[in-house]
């Protein structure tokens, strides 16, 4: 997952400290300093934020010569981020947000910047740095913060080029005029942001359903993402309109929400996804930022476990279709973890399946199982079988908690399946003792192993058939 991030870079920067009184010159409270921490903002948190997510990262943005500067430039190298992209600026100051922070609670925000454009000069080699990245890239995230960086000139020629070279641009506005965002693939204004564009308040869904297709008709975009608070998002895909609530979560700072949610965005997609799921993930991910104070990304692990805590990973989310099945074996791989894949007809699941499967799950992290459709298990079996619909099978088996994934196969053999899946560990029974194990040399190939488990003696579906053959009136 490739991205960069272009557009207005800040450091930002606070101080912590614990409030016990009240100024007698002026009704404020005074605030004891008991820490001092700087990170990046703006464009910078974004990056931040997808570096978090696995992404590597370019980016490129204005600085200033000075000491912020330097402290900034220390926290990409800190962060492996590449400084490549920076441009100083000697006219301007490096963009500084200072917060003083007093019982987990924001006091003050100071602002240290210049929103004039950047000069011609400045522009041009912006620009050039910024155009050489349409190659590297899968998608580019343009972070406008109104500070004078992303000019008129610059925005219309870059999102011509990314257009030519077909690279989604995703926008995060902060200007009421939209006209230069026109042929982006996406913006991600939040509701003051949409309103402020539209000129008119927006509260119920049928506003923003309005407002999404409005922006998206008027600019030329793709989809538009418009963020809600606690009302959570809305967002149109070409003619698809959808509402995501928000996560119940306590709020405790909203301060970088925006630039986690885009930072998601373009890394689901980057991975793949589709647009729904890359909306859904960024929401989850917005609720879990404005539960920390400051700007703090968001990491895979939070957001995998807010993922089970919002029953997203139910044994019904395992059984996969191949697409994304090959999304989640990209994550376990990314993750380091070891992956097995073993296959079967499971009809009538029984304790010998259970104990099958719990010793092929012991082998590895990940256990995929290939589940024969019933058109295949009626090739396989006869006319008779299956006994249990495919579905049916499928959910038993995804309700074991050794199996990590099913995925339903309609050919005779899973070979397609297993060249795709590229497993570290085919597993199958020791009835295939002397046999040839279907894909057992293509993954041999890779120095992956071929495992046979025994089996539970007496214990079969044919078996099982057969006594209720014996014993019902009924013919099976």
């Amino acid at each position: 997952m490739e991205v960069a991030v272009i557009g207005d870079l800040m450091l930002d920067r606070y101080l912590w400290g614990k409030v016990s009184r009240i100024s007698p010159e002026a009704p404020v409270p005074v605030v004891q300093i008991e820490q001092k921490t700087v990170c990046l903002g703006g464009a910078g948190n974004v990056a931040c934020n997808l570096a978090a997510l696995g992404c590597q990262v370019f980016l490129a943005g204005v600085i200033g010569a000075d000491l912020e500067a330097n402290l900034l430039i220390q926290e990409m190298q800190r962060l492996n981020l590449i400084t490549d992209g920076l441009v100083v600026d000697s006219t301007r100051p490096t963009t500084v947000k200072t917060r003083v922070i007093g019982k987990s609670q924001q006091v003050v925000r100071l602002d240290e910047e210049s929103t004039a454009f950047i000069n011609e000069d400045i522009e041009k080699r912006l620009l050039d740095y910024s155009l050489s990245l349409l190659e590297h890239v899968n998608i580019v995230i343009l972070s406008d913060y109104k500070k004078g960086v992303l000019t008129d000139n610059f925005l219309m020629t870059f999102l011509h080029k990314a257009n030519l070279m077909q690279v989604p641009v995703l926008v995060d506005p902060k200007r009421q005029d939209y006209t230069v965002y026109t042929g982006a693939t996406a913006i991600t204004p939040n509701r003051s942001e949409s309103e402020l564009a539209l000129n008119r308040s927006l509260v119920s869904d049928q506003d923003f359903e309005i407002a999404a297709l409005e922006l998206q008709r008027k600019y030329a975009l793709e989809a538009v993402l418009i963020t809600r608070s606690e009302q959570g998002m809305t967002l149109l895909h070409d003619t698809n309109l959808s509402h995501l609530p928000a996560s119940s979560r306590e709020v405790f700072d909203v301060s970088g929400a925006g630039d986690c949610v885009i930072a998601t965005l373009a890394a689901a997609l980057s991975a793949g996804l589709s647009w729904a799921e890359a909306a859904e993930l960024a929401n989850l991910s917005a609720g879990i930022t404005i539960q920390k104070v400051g700007t703090a990304p968001v990491r895979v692990e939070e957001l995998l476990q807010v993922l089970e805590q919002e029953g997203i990973a139910s044994a019904n989310s395992k059984v996969l279709e191949v697409s994304e099945l090959m999304r989640r074996v990209a994550i376990w791989r990314a993750e380091g973890k070891i992956i097995a894949f073993t296959n079967g007809c499971f009809d009538l699941l029984h304790v010998g399946h259970v104990s099958y499967l719990d010793q092929a799950k012991a082998m590895a992290d990940v256990l995929i199982v290939g589940l024969n459709t019933d058109s295949s298990v009626k090739r396989l079996k006869g006319a008779e079988r299956p006994i249990i619909p495919e579905f049916d099978r499928a959910r038993v088996l995804a309700a074991l908690s050794s199996v990590s994934a099913v995925v339903l196969f309609d050919e005779d053999t899973p070979i397609e399946l297993i060249q795709s899946i590229k497993p570290d560990l085919l597993i199958k029974g020791a009835d295939y003792q002397g046999k040839e194990v279907i894909g057992a040399e293509f993954v041999r190939s890779y120095q992956g192993r071929v495992e046979l488990i025994p089996l539970v003696e007496d214990r079969s579906t044919t078996n099982i058939v057969k006594k209720l053959r014996r014993t019902s009136s009924y013919a099976i």
